[in-house]
């Protein structure tokens, strides 16, 4: 029973990031009609925005103190970072543990911004375009983000660490009757999944019950009408990409921690991601964030040992496995509807 919880939470971990990165790309097909492979690229973008404002808020100056000696008998030279100076070194130190929560109002207008210029920029070119001119575009821009950042980043992983409150590990055994640390489970991973679950709950109650989110859902099922109606639909849904591209940012910023940043993530999970969507039913909401949360949970116990000793390598393939199986019984996925990508 204790295995059997462990991994349910390490599925949810895992269902998040697939559900959050696949509710935007759903959110951009539904709303564009434009399968969109450069998303896993704001995915990665997100999380270096952590990079970026922790790299900032530890922007140091160096002062001399001649009563203090080095080992040579030279004045020593201390750093000291520009946030403490500014705020006090406990308030000082507090925002620097603090960053990746505080990425997060750095990201937004950030990767909003972002958004914007990919879809008024490029996007917009290959709305009636072949799905494949718009693979191979996004594709091409996937890989030139990817190089930026490898360029100004390098290309090794940069530890992105959690605010010290959340370096633990919660103590789920104690909790529902188990010994002590028989079932423990890291503090910001749970963060993350709250963190997820309060994301996804706000983007369907947005398209749910504002009058921005309910024009943008009647043109999702019939732009045409919405058109004639004197809505400006392409500039609702050019703002919807930008918040698409913020839901993928803010999947990488609370990320960070758990997978240190690195170039390639952003590839690393766009696969995966797409399988979700597909597999929850191209233009589906629910659909997406549902594959994404089944895929994770099954990834998970696929990966237990026991499992992979009767199944070697079965940890790496469960997810297409699962995928090529319910597109068999159900061509459209869990969700989907009826003539998305059926012409």
């Amino acid at each position: 029973m204790d295995a059997f919880i462990l991994q349910i939470l390490n599925g949810l971990d895992k269902g998040s990031a697939y559900a959050l990165i696949a509710l935007g790309l759903t959110l951009i097909f539904g709303t564009l009609g434009v399968v969109n492979f450069a998303h896993g690229a704001l995915f990665m973008i997100g999380a270096f925005c952590s990079v970026t404002l922790s790299k900032l808020l530890n922007l140091s100056y160096e002062v001399v103190d001649p009563t203090k000696k080095d080992f040579l008998g030279r004045p020593l030279v201390e750093k000291h970072t520009y946030i403490e100076s500014w705020f006090g070194p406990e308030t000082g130190a507090a925002i620097i543990d603090w960053s990746v929560p505080l990425a997060i109002l750095f990201s937004i207008p950030i990767m909003i911004g972002i958004g914007f210029v990919m879809e008024r920029g490029l996007i917009k070119h290959f709305y009636k375009r072949p799905h494949a001119d718009q693979i191979l575009v996004t594709f091409g821009l996937a890989i030139v983000l990817q190089e930026i950042v490898k360029y100004f980043y390098g290309a090794n992983p940069i530890p992105t660490p959690a605010p010290a409150a959340f370096t633990g590990s919660f103590d789920f055994g104690t909790m529902l009757g188990f010994d002590p640390n028989t079932v423990i489970y890291p503090y910001w991973r749970l963060v993350y999944f709250s963190f997820a679950a309060l994301i996804i709950g706000a983007v369907f109650a947005f398209l749910q019950f504002t009058t921005f989110g309910m024009v943008v859902r009647a043109g999702m099922a019939d732009r045409e009408t919405v058109g004639l109606l004197g809505i400006n639909i392409d500039k609702r849904f050019t703002i919807m990409f930008g918040l698409a591209a913020a839901v993928a940012g803010l999947a990488g910023v609370m990320y960070a921690p758990i997978n240190s940043p690195n170039y390639h993530m952003g590839m690393d999970f766009l696969v995966l991601s797409f399988v979700v969507v597909v597999v929850g039913g191209m233009g589906s909401l629910p659909g997406a964030v549902a594959a994404g949360f089944l895929l994770g949970i099954l990834e998970s116990f696929a990966s237990m040992n026991e499992i992979k000793s009767l199944i070697p390598g079965i940890d790496q393939i469960i997810i297409y496995l699962v995928a090529i199986i319910i597109l068999l019984t159900r061509p459209r996925g869990l969700m989907g509807r009826k003539g998305v990508m059926e012409d």
